[in-house]
C-alpha cells in the first residue's frame, strides 16, 4: 500500500510508476483548485524499466514492451486542452511514452489500449507532451535518454550535475524535477 500513486486502480505493473508518488490526495485538490485538471492513463510498469541499456549503439537497444490504455475520456480530455492551447503535463516517462503512443497520424490523441515499445531518444519530437514531471534516473536507462529528449542534452546533463552536487535523492523515493518545453 506505501508503495501505491493515489492514481493506482488496476492490478499488473511490476512497480508503482514513481512520479506519481510525489502527489496525495490533498495535492490533486489543491491543483484542482487552481483549475488544474487532471486525466489518467493505466500503464504496466514492466521489468525492462529498470534495466541498462546494454548496446555499444543506443539506438540498437530493443525498448521493452509496458502494457498501456488511454481511454476515451481521457483522450476527450487531453484533446480539448490542447485545442484550446493549455499544456499537457505527464506525470512520469512512462505517462509520456503512453501518451506519444496513443496519438495518430493526423496527430490526435486516440483512446487505444496495448502495448509500447516505443524508444525515445534526443531528436525525438514530442507531440503531446509540453511538460514533464519525473524522478531523477539512473545512468544509462532508458528513462534518462526519455529526459535528455525532452530537456536537451545540455539541460540534462546541467540538472544532473546540479542534483549530485546538491545531493538530491535519484530513483523511487527520490526527488523530481519539472521540465517545460
Amino acid at each position: 500500500e506505501d508503495y501505491q500513486t493515489v492514481f493506482a486502480k488496476v492490478e499488473g505493473a511490476i512497480a508503482a510508476p514513481t512520479a506519481g508518488l510525489h502527489f496525495t490526495p490533498q495535492l490533486i485538490t489543491r491543483l484542482a483548485e487552481k483549475g488544474i485538471g487532471t486525466a489518467t492513463v493505466t500503464l504496466h510498469v514492466g521489468p525492462g524499466t529498470f534495466q541498462p541499456v546494454k548496446t555499444t549503439n543506443v539506438k540498437h537497444h530493443l525498448m521493452h514492451p509496458e502494457w498501456f490504455e488511454v481511454s476515451k475520456e481521457t483522450a476527450e480530455r487531453i484533446g480539448e486542452v490542447r485545442q484550446r492551447g493549455g499544456k499537457v503535463v505527464a506525470v512520469g516517462t512512462t505517462v509520456a511514452r503512453s501518451l506519444e503512443s496513443a496519438l495518430d497520424e493526423a496527430g490526435q490523441l486516440r483512446p487505444c489500449s496495448g502495448e509500447t515499445r516505443l524508444y525515445i531518444l534526443p531528436g525525438f519530437q514530442f507531440r503531446v507532451v509540453n511538460a514533464l514531471l519525473t524522478n531523477f534516473h539512473f545512468p544509462e536507462t532508458t528513462l534518462l535518454m526519455l529526459v535528455s529528449a525532452f530537456a536537451g542534452l545540455k539541460e540534462a546533463r546541467e540538472a544532473y550535475e546540479h542534483a549530485v552536487r546538491e545531493r538530491y535523492r535519484f530513483y523511487s523515493y527520490g526527488d523530481a524535477m519539472f521540465i517545460q518545453e
